[in-house]
C-alpha cells in the first residue's frame, strides 16, 4: 500500500515543485473538461514501479487519453519509501497531487484537515455505491468519503515451501510458540528464517502491530489510538513477544541495512531462496517475481499465528489496501480518469492480473484466478476483524514514531516498556 510497495523508479525533486494540479488555468477547476476540447494536464502519483500494477496503469492512462484527447495525463510512479516523505513535504507546503494514491487512515484525515482534499460524497456518488464497505472504510470521516479504494488486502507470512519441508516443518504454524519453533527448526537446517528490510523500518511495525492485536485485541488499540496510551500490560507484552524472535537471531545478515524491495533487500531474499519467509501484504508475490528469481509454486502463504492466552482473536486480520484520493484543485477530468479505472471492466483486469483484490461489490470474484491473491481474498474473507496499518491509522507523526521504536527494539537499542512509553509520548503532543 498498490500495490502499497513496489520496486523503484524514482521521481527527481522536480516533481515536489510542479506537483499540484497543472491544468490550463493554473489548477482551478475546469468544468466538462475532460469531454470538451480545452486542454488539460494533471499528474497522477502512484505506487506503481513494479509490474503488474506498472503496465495495468500505462495501458489505463493510454486508454483514458485515446477517449479524450484534450487530456494529458502525468504518470507519476514512485517507490514507496520515496513517496512517503515526498508526499508529506509536498503536503507541508499546502499542496497535494491531483491525483494520488493514499492508504486512507489518519494521514489522509490529515491532509483532510489542512483542506487539500477533495470531498467525493457527492460528486462520485455512483461510484461509491458498488464499493464494498470495507474497502470504503479508511477513507470516510464524519459521514463523508475522501479517496476511493482500488485495493484490498491483508498481511500475512509468504514461505519457501522447500525450505519449510527441509526443516522439517510439514504445516505452518498456526500458534506464536510454533512459529518460534519453526524458526529455531529453520535456523538448524542452515536457512535464514526470516528476511526483513530493517532501513525501511515499515516493514517491522507489522510484527509488533499483529503481537499487539492478538495479544491486546482491536478494541485495545482503537482504545490506545483514542486516549493516546499505550503504556498497558499488554502492549509491552506484544513488545517481549518479539523480543523473544528477535532474541533467535532470525534474520539475514545485515538486515538492519536492507530495503525491501531492492535486488539485495528483503523481497528479493526470499525471492531467489536466501531465507525462508517474510511478513508482507498481498503485494508480495509481485515484488518478488520483480526483484528476484520468484518462488513459484513452492511460494506459500500462512496468517499470522495466534498468541496462546492471548485476548486478540486468531481470525483477525492487518492490513489495508491502496486507494486514490484528488487535490482540491483538481480539475475535473482527474475524477473522471478515477471513475475510469474504477468501471467493473477496468479494475477486474487489474484484479485477473493478480495486481489487487476485488473492492467492487459484485462483479470481480471471477476475476481472481491468481493463486496466491485468491488465498489472501479467502483468508480476508472470513476474517473476524480488521486493523488497518498501525501507521497510516494514527497520525503521521504517531505511525512514524511507531516505525521508528519498533525498528529499535528489533535492533536491540530499545527496551519493550521504552517502545511503549515513546508511541504514548509522541501521541500525546500530537494531541495538544
Amino acid at each position: 500500500m498498490l500495490s502499497r510497495r513496489g520496486v523503484v523508479a524514482l521521481a527527481t525533486s522536480a516533481l515536489l515543485l510542479g506537483a499540484c494540479s497543472t491544468s490550463g488555468d493554473g489548477g482551478a477547476a475546469q468544468p466538462g473538461a475532460s469531454a470538451g476540447s480545452e486542454k488539460v494536464t494533471f499528474e497522477f502519483w502512484n505506487l506503481a514501479t513494479a509490474d503488474p500494477l506498472k503496465t495495468f496503469w500505462a495501458n489505463l492512462i493510454k486508454d483514458y487519453q485515446a477517449a479524450h484527447p484534450n487530456v494529458t495525463i502525468k504518470n507519476i510512479a514512485i517507490e514507496n519509501d520515496s513517496y512517503k516523505p515526498k508526499l508529506a513535504t509536498l503536503t507541508q507546503s499546502g499542496k497535494a497531487p491531483d491525483l494520488y494514491s493514499t492508504w486512507g487512515g489518519g494521514v489522509l484525515k490529515q491532509h483532510i484537515e489542512a483542506g487539500l482534499v477533495k470531498d467525493l460524497s457527492s460528486e462520485a456518488g455512483d461510484v461509491i455505491g458498488g464499493l464494498t464497505p470495507a474497502a470504503l472504510a479508511a477513507y470516510q470521516f464524519d459521514g463523508k468519503t475522501y479517496g476511493l479504494p482500488t485495493d484490498i488486502g491483508m498481511v500475512g507470512f509468504w514461505y519457501n515451501k522447500a525450505l519449510f519441508k527441509k526443516a522439517g516443518i510439514t504445516t505452518p504454524p498456526a500458534t506464536w510458540t510454533e512459529y518460534l519453533d519453526a524458526v529455531k527448526k529453520l535456523k538448524a537446517s542452515g536457512t535464514t528464517p526470516i528476511a526483513l528490510a530493517g532501513k525501511a523500518k515499515w516493514p517491522g511495525h507489522y510484527y509488533w502491530a499483529y503481537l499487539a492485536m492478538r495479544v491486546a485485541g482491536l478494541d485495545a488499540l482503537k482504545q490506545a489510538g483514542s486516549t493516546n496510551d499505550f503504556t498497558g500490560p499488554d502492549f509491552v507484552t506484544a513488545g517481549q513477544k518479539l523480543k523473544e524472535l528477535v532474541d533467535l537471531q532470525p534474520f539475514q545478515k545485515g538486515f538492519l541495512g536492507a530495503d525491501y524491495s531492492t535486488p539485495d533487500g528483503q523481497a528479493a531474499n526470499v525471492s531467489n531462496g536466501k531465507a525462508a519467509m517474510e511478513l508482507m501484504g498481498q503485494w508480495a508475490p509481485a515484488v518478488q517475481n520483480d526483484s528476484g528469481k520468484g518462488l513459484g509454486d513452492d511460494l506459500g502463504f500462512f496468517p499470522f499465528p495466534a498468541v496462546e492466552g492471548g485476548k486478540g482473536a486468531a481470525g483477525d486480520a492487518f492490513g489495508g489496501g491502496g486507494g486514490l484520493a484528488l487535490s482540491v484543485n483538481a480539475p475535473p477530468a482527474a475524477l473522471d480518469f478515477l471513475k475510469f479505472a474504477l468501471k467493473p471492466e477496468n479494475h477486474s483486469k487489474a484484479v485477473k492480473a493478480g495486481a489487487v483484490l476485488p473492492v467492487l461489490k459484485t462483479g470481480e470474484e471471477a476475476a481472481v484466478t491468481d493463486p496466491h491473491i485468491k488465498t489472501v481474498s479467502e483468508t480476508l474473507s472470513a476474517a473476524s476483524g480488521f486493523q488497518l496499518y498501525l501507521d497510516q491509522e494514527y497520525p503521521p507523526a504517531v505511525g512514524q514514531e511507531v516505525n521508528d521504536v519498533v525498528a529499535e527494539l528489533i535492533g536491540g537499542t530499545k527496551t519493550p516498556e521504552e517502545v511503549v512509553q515513546a508511541i504514548t509520548e509522541t501521541a500525546k503532543a500530537e494531541s495538544e
